[in-house]
Parts: structure tokens; C-alpha cells; sequence
């Protein structure tokens, strides 16, 4: 399957990536391999369906947490009795 430059580059836009041509073309020859291995999985054969699985999951247990403090004595800064991170813009 083949994937053209323009394809790339909205990709591209969509993920605010920015290419240049050298890297355009790159990733379209890679992108084409990526969709031949999703072709070659068409050629897989259908198995029967297992039955139905029984929940194994265990049921739920309550357990005492860690008190504020025992959860704050690790970290590198905290403020008010909570956890401190870096700013974000």
C-alpha cells in the first residue's frame, strides 16, 4: 500500500508534528510498511471462537490507605499538606 507526502503531512499537522521533506518522505515509506503488516493480518484464518470465560476476578477488599503525611514523606516538595508540582502553561 502505498502512502503519498500529502497524507503525511496532515497526519503530520494532526499529531503538531513538523516535517521536513527528507522526514515526509521517510515516514510515508514507513507508514506504508506499517499498513502492508496490517494487510498481511487480512490473510490470517478465523479460528472458532472459544466458549464464553467465568469472571476469575477476585472481589474487591477494603484496605486502610496511607495517612497524608505518610503519603507526602517522599516527595521533593509539598505545600499545604499537598503534593507540590512544576507549573504548567
Amino acid at each position: 500500500m502505498t502512502v503519498d507526502d500529502e497524507e503525511v503531512r496532515h497526519i503530520a499537522s494532526l499529531a503538531r508534528v513538523d516535517l521536513d521533506e527528507e522526514e515526509t518522505e521517510l515516514f510515508a515509506e514507513q507508514f506504508a510498511d506499517i499498513l502492508d503488516h496490517f494487510e498481511a493480518l487480512e490473510e490470517v484464518p478465523e479460528v472458532e471462537r472459544e466458549a464464553e470465560l467465568a469472571n476469575v476476578m477476585r472481589p474487591d477488599e477494603v484496605h486502610d490507605g496511607l495517612s497524608q503525611e505518610e503519603a507526602l514523606q517522599n516527595a521533593p516538595e509539598t505545600e499545604d499538606g499537598f503534593f507540590k508540582g512544576p507549573k504548567v502553561s
